[in-house]
């Protein structure tokens, strides 16, 4: 018994994200095995063919990942959120007039000459009575500036004898006062929805009264990671096994974007072991599962998907390290198998989980964010696919610049962990010389 597919792997007459075109599907015969009625049909694809391009998969990925809806937060606790609803001040910030100096309050058609202090005003106490013509308070950086004043002399411009001043020069209106809302006024927008709530916003929501923020929910990510060869850091390593490092990394990586995240384990190259931990893991709004999504006969985890009732969107984009990367839904929950080998996995994660879940919690720009420097030694171009590269980033001369560390093997990581940036280096001919400008991810 047969059944016709795309060399994508989906069935003919199926489709990737709705309204978009579809391409032409070459096709390809493959075997079907017999199978209880009970099960869901799985589609087997022979290789990658056609392989999809890094922007176009984070184009389907960012389709599915709808916002999830908004909560309260206690601005303390906000740190790194996603603001889901505009932010308004509840006052005008400055409240008042308020001096921009220690020194004096005074009215600048009385200057030059010599004033008498009637007061002197603290931050926090303001004058008991306005100023008259002809005299000064003293008054400090933040004190409401009184009625009647309109400048403030700084103290080092002054001859201060205790009871009067002295000022020698003329003194402009309005000098060194900040004026009532000249931040923002009471009722106008101070931070848009979708913005990351950094220490800066945090700040500026705090000294306009924002006591409480709705923010996009913080989404559930479970983590499994695959392979009989794993071992804990720690545990007595016997022939053929290796310490399983992919979890900590995904869940640090994830965690830093605000993600919940549960780590389910490793789990054996069986197909028992992969159904129960896939399905626990599709309980979330994310699975994020490392290894076992390639070609080989263990790996099983697009397969126990399938049967699980993923829907695949896409296997394989044109990328190196990370080529043989899954991504799939089922109903709301998104799954993405990442390739086992560490820096295949982490490059994964930055460039397409990362963004996504960020998106999940309502960010207006998930990224990835690049920026710009230079390269510090040339690097060659792949014709088939977009080479990340791992390099260390300086400053010299003005500007980043980008040099590319040694040992780009995806099994590397200890040669990766010396990096901070992915230089990213579009598919093509040829050599990119030394000097080019380069768009780098910081890593």
């Amino acid at each position: 018994m047969t059944t016709e597919i795309t060399s994508r792997g989906y069935p003919v007459g199926g489709g990737g994200v709705t309204g978009r075109p579809r391409r032409p599907a070459r096709r390809v015969r493959v075997e079907r095995p017999r199978r209880p009625a009970s099960r869901r049909p799985i589609v087997y694809v022979e290789g990658m063919a056609d392989l999809l391009a890094v922007d176009e998969a984070l184009v389907r990925v960012l389709a599915h990942a709808q916002p999830l809806p908004a909560v309260h937060a206690v601005l303390a606790d906000a740190y790194g959120r996603i603001l889901a609803e505009p932010a308004s001040a509840s006052i005008d910030l400055p409240p008042f007039p308020s001096s921009a100096m220690d020194g004096f309050a005074l009215r600048a058609a009385d200057t030059p000459g010599t004033l008498p202090v009637a007061a002197r005003v603290a931050a926090g106490r303001p004058a008991a009575a306005r100023l008259a013509p002809g005299q000064a308070m003293g008054i400090a950086t933040g004190g409401v500036v009184p009625d009647g004043a309109d400048a403030v002399v700084p103290l080092e411009l002054v001859v201060d004898h205790g009871n009067s001043i002295v000022v020698a020069s003329d003194v402009l209106g309005g000098a060194n006062i900040r004026s009532q809302g000249g931040d923002v006024r009471a009722g106008e927008a101070v931070l848009a929805p979708g913005l990351m709530l950094t220490a800066a916003r945090i700040a500026a929501l705090a000294a306009c009264g924002v006591g409480e923020v709705r923010c996009g929910a913080r989404p559930r990510v479970a983590i499994v990671t695959t392979g009989t060869e794993l071992r804990a850091p720690g545990e007595e390593l016997r022939a053929g096994e290796i310490y399983e490092s992919n979890g900590a990394m995904l869940a640090a990586a994830l965690g830093a974007a605000g993600a919940l995240v549960e780590r389910l384990g490793s789990v054996a190259d069986d197909e028992a072991s992969h159904r129960a931990v896939i399905e626990r893991g599709l309980g979330a709004d994310v699975l994020v599962t490392s290894g076992g999504v390639s070609v080989g006969p263990h790996d099983l985890v697009r397969r126990v998907g399938l049967e699980l009732g993923v829907e695949e969107v896409f296997w394989g984009v044109a990328m190196r390290p990370g080529k043989p990367l899954a991504f799939g839904v089922r109903g709301t929950t998104l799954v993405f198998g990442l390739p086992g080998n560490p820096v295949s996995s982490l490059v994964g994660c930055l460039l397409f989980v990362v963004p996504a879940v960020l998106a999940l919690q309502g960010a207006s720009a998930p990224g990835p964010r690049y920026l710009s420097g230079t390269l510090a030694a040339p690097v060659r171009r792949n014709p088939a696919r977009d080479d990340f590269v791992r390099a260390r980033a300086t400053w010299r001369h003005g500007g980043v610049e980008l040099h590319p560390i040694v040992g780009q093997e995806s099994h590397m990581i200890v040669r990766s962990a010396a990096a901070d940036a992915l230089i990213r280096v579009g598919r093509g001919d040829g050599e990119i010389a030394a000097g080019a400008p380069a768009g780098y991810l910081p890593f």
